[in-house]
């Protein structure tokens, strides 16, 4: 009898993920290659001044190729800057020129930082939007040329709910957001007679570095000395009707494959909430 064959969603794609290094940005990476992609994972792997949590590191970026390679698909892992616009497009080149194509693009990288608004200083300000939003900026309009010379191409960016509502002592997290969304619904009117989507998935919590930190402990938890993740568990569980702290970060991968699947090829220009049912109250 013979073996059957298992084809995965994804088979024969090309990958290029930022901040693939580590928490949502690897799951993505292991996500699509487990669906049969091949993987370009980008990170910065180096601090920032005002982002106050350590960030990934070379290691890091190289256990995330190393897992997708695991799964039988081809990874190119590179350090790269999303801030500089000509670094992310010689990773895209690369990309392609190693891979042989470019397929999904998915727009992830982005750090949190906070303070009251106004002691946010001018550095705090200029370094959120330029990885969070210059960043997705500098991704998209890499990714997009390719993808329409070949007619397809899926383009999925990184927001959060942090850009569908206001949020005290997150502005200049939340207007970096919000613009990425903005960016989203603008290359999608662009991009989708080429046949390609754009969309963005917006979630809240995720159970990764990002949050998990004494710095965003003691955001939420400001009453208390040295907050721990069961001091806080409680206050994130009021944060949404479900109850949950925060999702996993496969939550949001699982998103992610949605919107760069098949499946969704007549879904472009919107977003995807992964928040445990905090969008329920918005118009």
């Amino acid at each position: 009898m013979d073996e059957e064959v298992v084809v995965g969603r994804l088979d024969g794609k090309v990958a290029f993920i930022t901040g693939g290094a580590r928490g949502q940005g690897r799951s993505h990476a292991l996500t699509l290659a487990r669906e049969g992609a091949d993987i370009c994972v980008v990170d910065v792997c180096a601090p920032i001044d005002t982002v106050p949590y350590p960030l990934a590191d070379p290691d890091d970026l190289a256990t995330t190729a190393s897992m997708v390679e695991e799964l039988g698909r081809r990874c190119l892992a590179l350090t790269v800057d999303v801030r500089d616009s000509a670094a992310v497009d010689a990773a895209v080149g690369e990309t392609i020129d190693q891979l042989g194509r470019l397929d999904i693009c998915v727009a992830n990288a982005g750090v949190c930082a906070f303070g009251a608004f106004w002691e946010i200083t001018d550095e705090m300000w200029n370094d959120m939007i330029a990885v969070n939003l210059t960043g997705a900026f500098n991704t998209m309009r890499a990714a997009a040329p390719p993808m329409m010379e070949q007619g397809s191409g899926r383009i999925v960016a990184t927001s959060s709910m942090g850009g569908r509502m206001g949020n005290p002592n997150l502005a200049h997290y939340v207007a970096s957001k919000w613009g990425v969304i903005g960016l989203v619904k603008t290359l999608a009117k662009v991009v989708a007679a080429h046949g390609i989507t754009v969309n963005a998935v917006c979630p809240a919590t995720v159970d990764t570095e990002m949050v998990h930190n004494p710095a965003l402990y003691g955001l939420f938890c400001p009453d208390l000395d040295e907050p721990t993740r069961d001091d806080v568990t409680p206050r994130y569980e009021r944060m949404n009707p479900m109850g949950v702290p925060w999702a996993d970060a496969q939550d949001v991968s699982d998103a992610v494959l949605y919107l760069v699947s098949d499946e969704a090829r007549r879904v472009t220009g919107t977003t995807l909430d992964v928040c445990m049912g905090g969008s329920a109250g918005m118009p």
